[in-house]
């Protein structure tokens, strides 16, 4: 009886064999021709792969530095907090507002960037001196924040410029002068300075 019984089970046990083993990869998903499915990065679970153009790969190593540099341009203003907020790193004025989020291709974008709350009109202004550098970011661009694109060759000595714009934008009144003192200058809205929004 015992022995009929087995034989039963192994007969209704499915088997893994070589065949269902080749089936099973070739259903697997192939990267199309020209791109690459991405493996997720320095995002770890919560980013699935995804299949981009061109060398800038969400989450790549192109990202990775420029995170790194932005990183420590955030980090260098006085309590600042990183943290991530709707997948991206984001960094808030103490326990205040946000001054900066990175974008890192998100939602299908087109590149890397950071964006920046600024005083209504410098969105403008810098838009339209050079629109292929910034933009105007989707949902928050309606309050004046500007999106600074980070492909290629940014100009960081003013993307440091404008973070700290940003900052002295949202930051309370204490920060700001813990700003100021640090760089010796005046604090307060529309204290810093405002060169890169003239035209060239």
């Amino acid at each position: 009886m015992r022995a009929s019984v087995d034989a039963g089970l192994e007969r209704a046990a499915p088997r893994r064999t070589d065949e269902a083993v080749t089936v099973a990869r070739r259903a697997r998903p192939a990267a199309l021709p020209g791109r690459a499915l991405v493996a997720p990065g320095w995002y770890g679970s919560r980013m699935k792969a995804t299949r981009v153009d061109g060398p800038s790969l969400r989450g790549g190593a192109a990202s990775r530095r420029v995170l790194a540099r932005l990183l420590r341009l955030c980090s260098a203003l006085p309590e600042a907090v990183e943290k991530p907020s709707h997948g991206e790193p984001t960094w808030f004025a103490g326990k205040g507002k946000v001054f900066a989020t990175f974008d890192d291709h998100h939602h299908g974008a087109a590149h890397a960037s950071v964006w920046i709350p600024l005083p209504f009109g410098a969105q403008e202004a810098l838009v339209a001196r050079d629109p292929a550098r910034f933009f105007r970011p989707p949902y928050v661009g309606a309050s004046g924040w500007v999106g600074v694109v980070l492909d290629g060759a940014p100009d960081w000595a003013e993307v440091e410029r404008l973070l700290r714009e940003g900052y002295l934008h949202v930051a309370i009144g204490r920060l700001r002068q813990v700003l100021a003192g640090a760089a010796g200058a005046p604090a307060g809205p529309g204290a810093s300075p405002r060169r890169h929004l003239r035209s060239r």
